[in-house]
């Protein structure tokens, strides 16, 4: 069994999984949980190795980090959402944990790159004030949700970008929607094209950054209506 922390909403008969993003937790999900569980579902959210109250690794890796998702999330829910790293790990796990639709929220599957870890590791020491001035369309619970997970994250996660080349999908194990930002800066404009030829419905909140369900929770919601 796993030894990843998992955060609860809800009791419901279906299952629903949320996967956060690299330098948050499971507490990202402070809008959405909720939300899920009042429409029936019981809510699952991990906190991945290094985040949140999940213990470290002694080093990090994609495939590290998959493995320990495998084990934590049961087989077979009815939702399973992942944004940013969550997506990418999402779509490394789908066809072990194969959930009836899987949601990818600007899921990370662009090449890691040098700077845009200096630009994560640099987070680390951001005061609530720096963290208002880069989410100005947040609400409070999720800047201050932002600055205590930072507290708790490990920088050493970041070795997972070293080389990696990114994510080329294929044609997906199950029904599939791509949220995207507008623009996305980590899915390219090749892939979105691609994507629908692979099966894949791909949809955008207009007007929003990286993290959509801070930016613009009801227009979240609005484009996951047929999956929730």
């Amino acid at each position: 069994m796993t030894d990843l922390h998992i955060r609860e909403w809800g009791t419901g008969d279906r299952i629903a999984v949320l996967i956060h993003g690299l330098t948050t937790d499971s507490t990202s999900w402070w809008q959405l949980g909720p939300a899920l569980a009042e429409r029936g579902y019981r809510v699952l959210a991990p906190d991945l190795p290094g985040h949140g109250q999940s213990p470290g690794q002694g080093g990090y890796s994609i495939e590290a980090m998959t493995h320990a998702l495998t084990e934590a999330l049961p087989y077979g829910p009815e939702l399973a959402i992942g944004h940013s790293l969550g997506g990418l790990l999402l779509a490394k796990v789908v066809n072990n944990v194969k959930p009836d639709r899987a949601v990818y929220v600007d899921p990370a599957w662009g090449p890691g790159h040098p700077t845009v870890a200096d630009m994560f590791r640099a987070q680390k020491r951001w005061t609530l004030e720096q963290v208002q001035a880069a989410t100005p369309r947040w609400a409070a619970e999720a800047q201050i949700g932002k600055l205590e997970s930072l507290s708790r994250w490990d920088t050493g996660t970041l070795a997972i970008m070293d080389g990696f080349p990114g994510f080329q999908p294929t044609e997906p194990a199950v029904p599939s929607l791509v949220l995207l930002a507008d623009p996305s800066q980590v899915v390219s404009p090749e892939k979105t094209v691609l994507l629908p030829e692979l099966g894949y419905t791909v949809r955008t909140v207009p007007d929003t950054g990286h993290v959509i369900h801070n930016d613009d929770f009801p227009g979240f919601l609005t484009q996951l209506h047929d999956q929730i």
